[in-house]
């Protein structure tokens, strides 16, 4: 995979987040995630540089969040619980 996110593509059935430890939308998708039993993997995106460039890279040059990575390699940006869960198939 080329894509700016290849290494945070997950396993079938979850997701990565790329989040920050202060955005509300970030807790509230993984408090989401947490009630429909959706496995995901965090990635602070100020704690990992390359992963804040990943984030700009497929958000316009934005450090938008929570931007999450899915199994396929896609991402969408500050996505529903409903679309993450659309998306794995549930």
């Amino acid at each position: 995979m080329d894509s700016p996110t290849a290494q945070y593509v997950p396993d079938e059935g979850s997701v990565t987040l790329l989040t920050t430890g202060w955005c509300g939308f970030c807790r509230r998708l993984k408090a989401m995630l947490d009630r429909e039993g959706l496995p995901y993997a965090e990635v602070d995106i100020e704690a990992v540089p390359e992963a804040a460039d990943a984030v700009k890279a497929v958000n316009a040059g934005n450090r938008t969040v929570p931007t999450v990575v899915f199994p396929d390699g896609s991402t969408a940006t500050n996505p529903s619980v409903h679309e993450v869960m659309a998306r794995l198939g549930r």
